[in-house]
């Protein structure tokens, strides 16, 4: 169990995503049952409920769908990370993923803006997890 509230809980179930991440790939849940992929990872497709699901890597591709800049945080470890952007992306894959943009600045954002997956440590010199997070794509 993580011992900070800001770092997500790795358990059996989600052990391969976090992992995958660590090697930086993005992993989704696929459906045999409807072939539809999804996003938060759960045991079962939250589109025809089947438990015939697996873990597939992604492409790392996604479009810009909102986002918000965040300028004020109280909570450590994120208001020494201000002003950062709050997103939520369309991933190629058809799931919609919340996450951040980053190496970006806010007045190049832009609604259907093509990004790529990227990394960031999160929880160093602890049990380091990695976060995926989106940058534009090059």
């Amino acid at each position: 169990m993580s011992a900070r509230f800001d770092l997500p809980e790795t358990d059996a179930f989600t052990r391969p995503y976090w992992e995958a991440a660590a090697r930086g790939t993005l992993l989704l849940r696929h459906c045999a049952g409807c072939g539809r992929d999804h996003h938060y990872p759960r045991e079962f497709c939250p589109h025809c409920w089947s438990e015939d699901v697996d873990w597939r890597p992604a492409s790392g591709l996604a479009t810009l769908y909102t986002w918000s800049v965040v300028h004020r945080n109280d909570l450590p470890p994120f208001g020494g990370r201000t002003p950062y952007v709050a997103a939520v992306v369309d991933l190629a894959e058809g799931p919609r993923m919340m996450t951040e943009v980053v190496a970006c600045e806010e007045s190049a954002l832009r609604i259907g803006m093509p990004l790529e997956v990227t990394f960031r440590e999160a929880g160093a010199g602890e049990a380091p997890v990695w976060v995926a997070v989106f940058r534009p794509a090059r």
